[in-house]
This record gives C-alpha cells, sequence and structure tokens, in this order.
C-alpha cells in the first residue's frame, strides 16, 4: 500500500502496529492514548470508538488487548474516516476493526444496547467556547459543531448494554458537564483520574468511566502525569 504525499506512518510500539498520519488533517494527541490506557478491558468486549478521527483509540485498545472481539469506529468526516480504514488495511487487521462513516446521531438502531465498551475523546470546546480554527475539518475536532457533549452522552448510554462501560476524557473545566451528562442518562460514574503535565500539580485534563444501570461507587485514581 502505498501512502499519500501528505501522509506518514506512526509506530504505535507495540507488535509492529502502525497508524497513518496526514499533515494536512488533524492528527491526535497523547490524551487519545491515556483513554485507551485508562479504559478496562473484559475479554470478549466489543467497543465502539465515537469521534474516532484516524482512528487512534479503538485501534491502540485494540492493540493493548488483543482479546476483544469487535472495534466499530465511528467519524463523521469522511477524509479522516478513510485515513482510519486505509490504517486497519495496513494493519491487516479488519477482522477485528470497523470503520464507519456516520454522524453519531445516525447510527443504526441495530446498535441500541450493543456495545460493552464506549471510548470518546470528543470536542473539547463548546460551539462558542474560544476562538474556533478557521480550517473547518479542524474545527470540527475541536468545537461541538456537528455533534454536543449531551448528545454522545445520550447516544452512548443508548448503545450500551446493562453493565457496559463508557470512557471520555475531556478538559478540567467539563468536568460537571460530563458527569451531569452521564448521571442524566443513567451512567454511573465509578472511576476518575486527572491528568497533569509533567512538572505542574494543577491538572488539565480528567479520564472518567462510567457504567450503564449500576449503584453509585466513584473511585477517584491517583493523578497521571504526562
Amino acid at each position: 500500500m502505498e501512502l499519500d504525499e501528505n501522509e506518514t506512518l506512526e509506530d504505535l510500539l507495540i507488535d509492529g502496529l502502525k497508524i497513518i498520519q496526514n499533515k494536512t488533517l488533524y492528527r491526535f494527541t497523547s490524551d487519545s492514548v491515556l483513554l485507551s490506557r485508562f479504559a478496562s478491558f473484559k475479554n470478549g468486549d466489543v467497543v465502539a470508538d465515537f469521534c474516532s478521527g484516524s482512528g487512534i483509540v479503538g485501534i491502540h485498545f485494540y492493540a493493548l488487548h488483543k482479546g476483544v472481539k469487535r472495534v466499530y469506529e465511528f467519524e463523521l468526516q469522511k477524509c479522516l474516516h478513510d485515513m482510519a480504514l486505509k490504517t486497519v488495511e495496513y494493519n491487516g487487521i479488519g477482522d477485528k476493526i470497523e470503520c464507519v462513516n456516520v454522524a453519531l446521531q445516525d447510527i443504526p438502531s441495530s446498535f441500541n444496547g450493543f456495545f460493552s465498551l464506549i471510548l470518546c475523546n470528543p470536542p473539547y470546546k463548546k460551539l462558542n467556547g474560544g476562538e474556533r480554527n478557521p480550517n473547518d475539518h479542524i474545527a470540527v475536532c475541536r468545537h461541538e459543531i456537528t455533534v454536543t457533549l449531551e448528545e454522545i452522552v445520550a447516544i452512548a448510554s443508548k448503545k450500551l448494554k446493562q453493565g457496559g462501560r463508557f470512557c471520555i476524557c475531556q478538559r478540567t473545566e467539563r468536568l460537571t458537564d460530563v458527569i451531569c451528562a452521564m448521571r442524566l442518562n443513567g451512567i454511573e460514574p465509578v472511576r476518575l483520574k486527572f491528568v497533569t503535565n509533567d512538572g505542574s500539580e494543577k491538572p488539565y485534563l480528567f479520564l472518567v468511566e462510567g457504567k450503564k444501570g449500576v449503584k453509585p461507587q466513584l473511585k477517584v485514581e491517583e493523578n497521571l502525569k504526562n
């Protein structure tokens, strides 16, 4: 398989797996890797990666946990979907990972109650929250232009089976938004971890895992230095 002019291969440093990135498109950050490492794993998990972009969260989770049954990458922007699909083909993992080019709001009802785990590295900023990138493609990845946090959590709840887990990362200033949205939709936060930059004690990010239909049992874990 030949790479396009602006494409590069980045090594996941696990079993020789690589991911394709494009210099002109949105590139994943370390937050995605932190999320895939944070999420708990159960053998035979059926996983969804919401707002999957280049596919990094779902593919990295699979790389860490070969016992997953299947990973579905849901991405609205076709350019990112196509790049993720190319990565899957390059690595020969199409039997485990399926790329779906669809808005989260349009995920078919056949997926209701289907997933044991949903991962999401969402747009961090509200629609009018801060300066918008002039590149519409990148703006969609950073701002809630096509989907809101509340919609993401509501859709996740609908697609999760009872007892299924939902894992998301977000900036610390939106912690209340995430927790409220989860409880409103029957997902109880059970694990919470804050992330600091190396050399700083002030968290900039949090990782939270919730379970659908369980009693309150939140555990705050030790901070992680990135």
